[in-house]
């Protein structure tokens, strides 16, 4: 399964970066209750639990169906069905100026900018306190039981077929989903006023202190992003038109023809580099990533089936810091897609892992890494110690170096190869960050 991005059509216009607080408390959330998916965050979550309250301790424990696998899509911006405003630092950071696209300064923030946490995220809260409470009682039925593809609750509030397709999902999942699920169906209004305060709390109790020390890294990252992606739209190339008045000379009017094929090779160009630049800007956004042509596109290796086209919904890029490794893409109906990145992405992805892992399972490769993991070896002397061919020995090298487990050194006219201890110890970590993806 995959989420593939069709870039057919699609210009920097198409994309919004902007950073927002409410993501990224859900973000922190869900490293607080999923340590395991963060172990390098264990000691800062140990310390905020310590010195919770008891009613954030109760949110934790009420609400984690919300953020611990399918993220609640009221935590993103454009909740309200806009285009966000580069939401969460007051800095405009949409990119292009065309059809929906927000006007908004392009500079960074000034001294202080972290210091609008509370209004910015009081307005975010406010957004999901004005939603219709069907719409809300929707959003929050789709995390309950982890998935939207299979299930209809529009109608949740109203229809006893909805309702009942609800708690039986959410039983079949966990206690703790069916409690919230339970409580979404008793009374949604209380359930979103309860949700409210316990995110306001989150906020005065230890995110307040987290923004102050992430905002400037999430907007450096989405700045450097909304550079990538418009890097082609500045392109110099435009030419006149070159256009007469259709009563001159044949060879006016042959210069006339030719201005305008080139004309028109030049915006075919130019639209195609543009293109390419934003298939490497989302590329880059993880490992495990891959551009196809024909049409154009941009496929994300993930646990779920999504196709999204920013030439027709243009898409909300959010940089996170504590989410990592995880790449969260959100592309529920009537709400602008959004994909939550990490501002460091891993450079190994589940298909590199996964090969690493293949090849030491060969007898002949784990004799040979053993060899090159005490001392430099040629192919010569390996071929000699492992009884095999000076060629069976170099393709072993070449797939192992292409994997990056292998490095080479020149001494003079011989090549000695020595086996990346650092590359193989990270193996299994690599596996663990890769499945999360």
């Amino acid at each position: 399964m995959s989420v593939v991005i069709v870039l057919e059509g699609a210009g920097p216009g198409s994309f919004t970066v902007a950073v927002s607080p409410l993501a990224e408390l859900s973000a922190c959330l869900h490293a607080l209750t999923e340590s395991a998916h963060h172990p390098e965050l264990r000691d800062w979550g140990r310390a905020v639990t310590a010195n919770a309250s008891a009613e954030l301790r109760a949110g934790l424990r009420r609400f984690s169906p919300l953020w611990s696998a399918l993220r609640w899509r009221g935590f993103y911006p454009g909740l309200d069905g806009t285009r966000p405003a580069g939401a969460g630092t007051g800095v405009g950071l949409g990119i292009g100026a065309g059809p929906g696209a927000f006007a908004g300064p392009s500079a960074g923030p000034g001294p202080g900018a972290g210091s609008g946490l509370g209004s910015v995220l009081e307005e975010q809260l406010r957004t999901v306190a004005r939603l219709p409470i069907g719409r809300f009682a929707e959003l929050t039925a789709f995390a309950c039981v982890n998935g939207y593809t299979r299930f209809d609750f529009s109608r949740l509030l109203r229809s006893a077929d909805q309702r009942a397709a609800l708690e039986h999902a959410a039983t079949a999942l966990s206690a703790g989903r069916r409690e919230l699920a339970a409580q979404l169906l008793r009374d949604p209004e209380a359930c979103r006023a309860d949700l409210l305060g316990f995110l306001d709390r989150c906020r005065s109790e230890f995110f307040a202190e987290v923004w102050a020390g992430a905002e400037p890294e999430l907007t450096r990252s989405a700045l450097a992003v909304r550079g990538r992606l418009a890097s082609g739209a500045g392109r110099a190339g435009g030419s006149g038109s070159g256009s007469g008045s259709g009563s001159g000379s044949a060879s006016e009017n042959s210069r006339t023809a030719h201005t305008a094929r080139a004309t028109r090779v030049t915006r075919v160009t130019r639209a195609t580099r543009t293109t390419e630049d934003l298939a490497e800007a989302l590329a880059s956004l993880s490992p495990d990533s891959s551009r196809l042509g024909a049409p154009p596109r941009v496929v994300f290796d993930k646990l779920h089936h999504s196709v999204i086209t920013p030439a027709r919904t243009p898409v909300v890029l959010v940089p996170t810091r504590f989410n990592a490794p995880h790449l969260v893409v959100k592309n529920e109906p009537g709400l602008p897609p959004v994909l939550h990145y990490p501002i460091d992405a891993p450079e190994v992805g589940v298909t590199l892992a996964r090969s690493r892992m293949l090849a030491l399972t060969d007898p002949h490769r784990v004799r040979l890494c053993r060899l090159i993991a005490r001392e430099p070896m040629t192919t010569l002397d390996l071929a000699a110690r492992l009884s095999m061919t000076q060629p069976q020995v170099s393709r072993h090298l070449r797939a192992l170096r292409d994997l990056g487990l292998v490095g080479a050194e020149r001494s003079g006219r011989f090549v000695h190869y020595r086996l990346d201890l650092s590359a193989v110890e990270r193996i299994g970590q690599d596996v663990v960050r890769a499945l999360q993806h």
